[in-house]
């Protein structure tokens, strides 16, 4: 896997050489923009935002809608707005490909939307100059992100560069909005609790004995003894929600394998090299080995999953919410108390999933209009519009305010399945949008009732503070790039063999020193020091 990733990096750096001798054949000049004179024929306040039209070309992914310049979302935005985006969809696959060409060549549009950059990224262009720096414009422009941002500090923080800057509009979950912020979690079969006459586990010894009475009871009474205690596929979510009960992922989900050090809050910690970690897996193998999990959690396929769902053979499950499985009742469950008394959970994200949503480039004439063409999105009125789309048409609103898609989406008249009936009108399935996501206008499976209901049973062990991803300058994203990518590939390989016992746990402290020669004190300091950047943020 770490050669494969080698491979990968090196097809990449070869195509940005080729890019940059590209551009500097046909590098031009930069207009000068003229924020002041631009910022004149630009409202303020209320629509539209320009009085004449105004032409902006914009890059966005195309996947379940593939043309955005057909799109209800947008077009009634045209009309409000008085501006006119000529969208240029690019397929999925290309996506990064074609992105990185564009930004090399001096061949880029105005803005990217739902591209989905890095942080990195963001740092990297940024500082060149490719992207453009908003933070000047924002409280005139945005007030909308702005208001955001003064409510909720961590996402000015999660969006401000080492340089000190912001140059992009984010993909936001609201953060009252729980059930979204944890996304998997893990549920227990109640009607099998009943049958088997026990109560719903609040430790990891209890929630073990559970999986053993499945194992071995039969609940399903159909004498076949097919249950399946624990269905999970690959190890990834596994691990995040049986971490925090051996008080890891002490700040959330979103630096992968670092927390806060309990010992010193100043401090970064890689937690899969403690010993804690170990105890995790060593608890994941037992339930391998003692076949409370499925057996094929590496290789199961997401069609097998939804027939095993269908037959009612789960006694516990991990996903974001069961009831696509039939008619058996499942309950989520709260955060586990582990064997030294943590009742973390970690499995939780900070509001900002994706930084890059939204990025102006240095070819705009127009970045005053531009922020606020997206600010809107963030509007309680703006987050309706992209998510339900047009009153009448795809959605109904009720006398108390909430709202539910038509027969146009539900029940559509062409034979269109839900999800394409969505991308017929709007493109929130699409990227990494920037807006925020509410529970009121979401109608994922995050936003259904019984999922609602589990995420409320585990927030006390939510801890107080949940990190945004930490930003990186041009140094440190060359080591994150290279030994950090080695070193992830490097744990994700041994995980796999620690919990299916390929690996015994008598080799833990070769596995820890083969990480120490990989270079995992360089790899720790980087994270320090933007740890260190992000506290200043906080003060």
């Amino acid at each position: 896997m770490i050669e494969m990733r080698r491979k990968q990096i090196v097809l990449l750096l070869l195509s940005l050489v080729l890019a940059l001798v590209l551009a500097a054949c046909g590098k031009k000049e930069k207009a000068e923009v003229d924020v002041e004179n631009e910022a004149e024929k630009v409202n303020t306040s209320d629509f539209p935002i320009v009085d004449d039209t105004l032409e902006m070309n914009f890059v966005a992914p195309s996947g379940s809608s593939t043309d955005w310049n057909d799109i209800l979302v947008f077009n009634e935005y045209e009309e409000k707005t008085n501006i006119d985006i000529e969208w240029d969809n690019i397929t999925k696959d290309g996506l990064k490909e074609k992105t990185n060409v564009m930004l090399n060549t001096d061949e880029y549009p105005d803005a990217f939307h739902s591209v989905g950059f890095t942080a990195q990224e963001i740092a990297k262009y940024g500082e060149q100059g490719i992207f453009v720096p908003i933070d000047d414009l924002l409280d005139e422009y945005a007030p909308n992100l702005t208001k955001l941002m003064d409510e909720y500090p961590s996402v000015r923080s999660a969006l401000t560069m080492p340089d000190g800057h912001i140059y992009s509009f984010p993909r936001v979950y609201d953060p009252e909005f729980k059930s979204v912020l944890s996304g998997w979690k893990l549920w227990v079969n109640k009607e099998f609790l009943d049958e088997l006459g026990m109560e719903e586990p609040t430790t990891l010894d209890e929630y073990y004995d559970y999986l053993v009475a499945v194992k071995e009871n039969n609940p399903t009474g159909n004498g076949e003894d097919n249950e399946v205690p624990l269905q999970v596929s690959k190890d990834k979510n596994l691990i995040k929600i049986f971490a925090g009960a051996f008080g890891l992922m002490n700040r959330g989900e979103m630096n992968q394998d670092f927390d806060v050090d309990p010992e010193d809050d100043e401090k970064v910690r890689f937690y899969p090299a403690t010993d804690r970690y170990k105890e995790l897996l060593q608890y994941l193998n037992k339930l391998y080995e003692e076949e409370l999990l499925n057996k094929d959690l590496y290789t199961v396929k997401s069609e097998e999953v939804r027939a095993r769902g269908a037959d009612g053979l789960f006694g516990s499950v991990i996903i974001t919410d069961p009831t696509q499985y039939g008619e058996e009742e499942y309950i989520g469950l709260g955060a586990l108390e582990g064997p030294h008394g943590d009742t973390v959970y970690g499995n939780v994200k900070d509001s900002v999933v994706d930084p890059g949503g939204f990025v102006i480039t240095d070819n705009n004439p127009n970045p005053a209009a531009t922020i606020r063409w997206v600010d809107y999105f963030y509007s309680d009125e703006g987050v309706k519009l992209f998510f339900m789309g047009k009153e009448g048409l795809t959605y109904e609103e009720a006398e108390d305010g909430s709202v539910e898609y038509t027969d146009e989406i539900n029940e559509n008249p062409e034979g269109l399945s839900y999800t394409d009936a969505i991308s017929k009108y709007m493109t929130w399935r699409d990227g990494t949008y920037p807006s925020i996501v509410k529970e009121k206008y979401f109608k994922g499976s995050e936003g259904l009732e019984t999922s609602t209901e589990a995420a409320e049973k585990f927030q006390d062990g939510v801890p107080d503070e949940i990190w945004p991803t930490f930003n990186f300058d041009k140094e440190e994203s060359e080591i994150i790039s290279s030994t950090g990518l080695d070193i992830q590939d490097y744990v994700e390989e041994q995980n796999a063999l620690f919990i299916t016992g390929e690996l015994s746990f008598d080799k833990w402290d070769d596995h820890v020193e083969a990480l120490e020669s990989m270079g995992l004190d360089q790899y720790i300091k980087v994270h320090q020091d933007a740890y260190e950047r992000y506290l200043e943020t906080q003060e």
